[in-house]
């Protein structure tokens, strides 16, 4: 910048000798304008510029004194901060301790030293385990069509992975964070999470309004972990989407769309209270979510089990093995990939359950 300064002033036009240097008058502008007060260059502002060597930088032979002493054994497992001061108490000076932690990273050499853990990657658990209601929730959001073309309503759900049930629901005329947030408080307080020592995990998809800031403050304000499907994989929340798909399936779900937003909150909760005590869900064992939910689901299960063995007994013929499986679901999973944790956890529970 300097030559281009002094070409420049001995009538050289400015331009051609920009383009010669390799920059541009723009670039030479601005490194003049954050240069020195009378308006002159320091020098090449471009960062990949070769520049002087300072006075007071360290000489090769300083260098290399500083990583042979790095280097002893007594200093192995020292960080700089400390060689420097136990070298001043043996009345020696080489550097100070930034200049020992440059000379230490020039040489490859700023990790930790001394015993250390080998880096070990961790990443959060895919497989969920629900042994009893309020372990696992699961939630997601559809969208419900408006008799108007291009308009629609949003339906917000949660679901009870070990019963099935819904636990919280909304809709409303907007996909806001704020109806997330409102809906996980609301369904957090009905279920009385407060109380308890150990929290939900929340599982949903990658969507961004699951993801919110307002919704992870709201999260973490009650104390629930958050946790979300793989990338690339469509399935890692399909309890959530199979509700989606029997609650559009209904009889009753109106084929042309909603008239309003009122129509849309009333058939949802219609749906909601036939889907918690009327429905017999197939997952668990032909019971009501409410059923399972409340630990009735045990003596109904007992109950068509005797049932069934009576009927054996009256007519064996009939049978050729066992009767139909009414045994109570002890472990549901969700994205079950750890066969081994979902065997100890189900040993866990039968173990407890004899010990009670």
């Amino acid at each position: 910048a300097q030559d281009i300064e002094a070409a420049h002033a001995a009538g050289a036009r400015l331009q051609p000798a920009c383009e010669i240097a390799g920059i541009d008058v723009r670039t030479l502008q601005r490194w003049k304008a954050a240069g020195c007060a009378d308006g002159a260059v320091a020098g090449d502002g471009r960062p990949h510029a070769v520049r002087p060597t300072p006075s007071h930088a360290l000489t090769p032979a300083e260098r290399a004194a500083l990583l042979a002493v790095a280097n002893e054994p007594r200093f192995a497992s020292v960080p700089p901060a400390r060689i420097v001061p136990m070298l001043a108490d043996e009345g020696v000076y080489l550097g100070s301790e930034s200049s020992l932690a440059r000379v230490l990273k020039a040489a490859g050499q700023n990790a930790r030293r001394g015993r250390a853990k080998a880096p070990k990657a961790t990443h959060p658990p895919t497989t969920h385990i629900a042994t009893a209601p309020g372990q696992v929730w699961c939630w997601d959001m559809t969208y419900l069509p408006a008799n108007v073309l291009g308009r629609w309503f949003h339906l917000y759900l949660i679901l009870d992975l070990y019963s099935r049930k819904i636990v919280g629901a909304e809709v409303h005329d907007s996909d806001d964070s704020d109806h997330a947030a409102h809906l996980v408080r609301r369904t957090a307080l009905a279920e009385g999470i407060a109380a308890r020592e150990a929290k939900p995990v929340l599982h949903g998809d990658n969507g961004s309004t699951l993801k919110a800031t307002t919704v992870l403050a709201m999260l973490n304000w009650l104390g629930v972990k958050p946790s979300y499907s793989r990338p690339r994989v469509s399935d890692d929340n399909a309890y959530a989407e199979s509700l989606f798909r029997t609650a559009k399936y209904r009889p009753e779900f109106p084929a042309k769309g909603f008239a309003s937003l009122d129509e849309a909150r009333g058939w949802a909760a219609e749906f909601v209270h036939w889907y918690n005590v009327d429905h017999r869900h197939s997952g668990i064992r032909y019971v009501s979510p409410q059923q399972r939910h409340t630990g009735e689901d045990q003596a109904i299960l007992a109950a068509r089990h005797e049932l069934y063995i009576q009927a054996r007994r009256r007519n064996p013929a009939r049978w050729s093995g066992n009767t139909r499986d009414w045994s109570h679901i002890d472990v549901v999973t969700l994205n079950p990939e750890r066969d081994e944790a979902i065997t100890m956890a189900a040993s866990a529970l039968h173990t407890q359950q004899k010990a009670a």
